[in-house]
């Protein structure tokens, strides 16, 4: 299933949304249990935030990500990422360059880039990207700005034309997974579907069990 890379060694991307964590519990728990549950790889993705609040909860994300042998991202905030020492940072079409990035930050860091068609997927691999995420794949409320949703085919082709893992990302439910795999995904990113449910825990562990155990063969 879909490209390997070094360093690219998750299934699940989660990404941040604290507006969906369910209360009482606070973003920094929320994550925690989704690591319990076996999410090796967080995008902290709270662009609201005054650079001072999004560092203080950087350097506790890195704390957790590290106790629990994960990988942490920062979106877009390349000074946020080199402070904390996260493991990468995650670039949207808005961001500096993924080639301008990588000149500065060599091998130091791995960078992901949000696309969303085949010319952004092939622009981020030839800058330097070493994992893209592809979306919406399907219907979600919050990348209706982004038009209709891909859909598989567009999926499959990004897949087939990059060597650099592809994650899809976009109204993936846990139900889709063998979907989004058969064409050629090698993850799934999500928010909703771990953040937006009360046992955050059960349902990382159900989603990254279905990304871990089902064999190449079996899609």
């Amino acid at each position: 299933m879909g490209k390997r890379k070094k360093g690219i060694d998750f299934r699940v991307y989660l990404i941040t949304d604290r507006k969906l964590v369910p209360c009482p519990l606070s973003l920094v728990p929320a994550v925690t249990q989704a690591l319990k549950g076996g999410v090796k790889a967080i995008q902290l993705r709270e662009k609201d935030l005054e650079t001072g609040e999004l560092l203080k909860l950087a350097y506790k994300m890195r704390a957790f990500t590290s106790r629990y042998d994960a990988k942490l991202f920062i979106n877009d905030r390349l000074d946020i990422a080199l402070a904390v020492g996260a493991d990468g940072i995650h670039l949207t079409q808005n961001s500096i360059p993924a080639d301008a990035v990588r000149k500065v930050v060599k091998n130091r860091l791995l960078l992901g880039v949000s696309t969303h068609s085949l010319k952004e997927a092939r622009e981020a691999e030839k800058g330097g990207a070493d994992f893209l995420t592809l979306g919406p794949i399907c219907r979600t409320s919050s990348k209706l700005k982004y038009g209709k949703p891909l859909g598989l085919e567009i999926l499959k082709d990004v897949c087939r034309r990059v060597k650099i893992p592809v994650f899809a990302i976009g109204g993936i439910k846990s139900n889709k997974i063998l979907e989004m795999k058969k064409a050629g995904a090698f993850g799934v990113a999500m928010i909703s579907e771990i953040f937006g449910t009360e046992d955050i825990e059960g349902k990382a562990r159900e989603v990254a069990s279905k990304l871990t155990t089902c064999t190449d063969e079996e899609v």
